[in-house]
């Protein structure tokens, strides 16, 4: 795997790979983590590798006053939340987002995308000084939230294990061992973080890594694998109203993050006001 951009990447992808994405994908990524199977520990030799990150765009994507634009008037200047691309060399898919959008879900806990702050070390493939201010807060966005973004990602796995239709690999999976056993896998991983941080307000992507090793390999039924999600609902449900994890996010907080990390991008920006969360 080969990353050939100025500046911020250093183990990457093709560049011609990245032909339809923006300039500043190339010049102003800050941070690229390997997601997926590889950070949960459960890679085999022919997994897929998921390719997660944020950019800094130009400020007037940003900020559009700074560029003249006024909101409502005239041609619209174009947004930028995510650039995407699929399939790459038939193994990398790239989802790299405005920081912006990324603080946003992560914020929102977003079980996709905060998932990218507590990755382990060897999936991370690159960090600049942004990026590692932000990890170094991680914890500060996780809060009593996660109990509905977890459980509602939870619960959408567990439908598509009775319901979903598999093709491919999937449907041989599903043929020999009567359910899809990937979505399994996940399933029990997403009831498992949401407890960790409902529990100690931290996040280990790994801690689940043997059961859900044993999943994959069909060593659990899906009768056990019912009756421990609904037994874990009903603990998680307990564990909400007890845990002593902050509510919601402090949003003033990681707001003055988000501009801690423009400002090392752009300078100062105090020639702005910025509304009081």
């Amino acid at each position: 795997m080969r990353i050939d951009t100025p500046g911020c990447f250093n183990k990457m992808i093709k560049l011609s790979d990245l032909t339809t994405a923006p300039d500043f994908i190339k010049s102003d990524t800050k941070f690229l983590c390997k997601m997926g199977s590889h950070a949960y520990g459960i890679n085999g030799p022919s997994s897929d590798i998921d390719i997660y990150g944020f950019c800094v765009p130009p400020i007037e994507y940003l900020l559009p006053n700074t560029a003249g634009h006024i909101e409502g008037f005239g041609r619209q200047q174009n947004n930028f939340e995510q650039f995407q691309v699929d399939h790459i060399e038939e193994l990398y898919d790239v989802s790299i987002y405005n920081i912006t959008k990324f603080l946003h879900l992560c914020m929102d806990n977003n079980p996709n995308m905060i998932d990218c702050l507590f990755v382990p070390d060897d999936c991370i493939l690159y960090k600049s000084e942004i990026a590692d201010l932000i990890l170094k807060n991680k914890k500060l966005f996780l809060h009593k939230g996660c109990y509905f973004r977890f459980m509602g990602y939870a619960e959408s796995q567990w439908k598509k294990i009775r319901n979903k239709n598999p093709v491919g690999k999937r449907k041989i999976v599903v043929d020999t061992y009567g359910f899809d056993l990937k979505y399994a896998s996940h399933l029990y991983r997403l009831a498992n973080e949401c407890e960790q941080i409902l529990r100690t307000g931290d996040l280990n992507l790994r801690q689940s890594q043997s059961q859900m090793l044993l999943i994959r390999k069909g060593k659990v039924s899906l009768t056990e694998l019912e009756k421990w999600f609904n037994e874990k609902k009903l603990e998680l449900k307990q564990l909400y109203e007890t845990s002593t994890l902050q509510h919601s996010p402090d949003q003033k907080k990681i707001k003055d993050i988000l501009i801690q990390c423009l400002e090392m991008k752009f300078g100062s920006l105090k020639q702005f006001t910025f509304k009081e969360e």
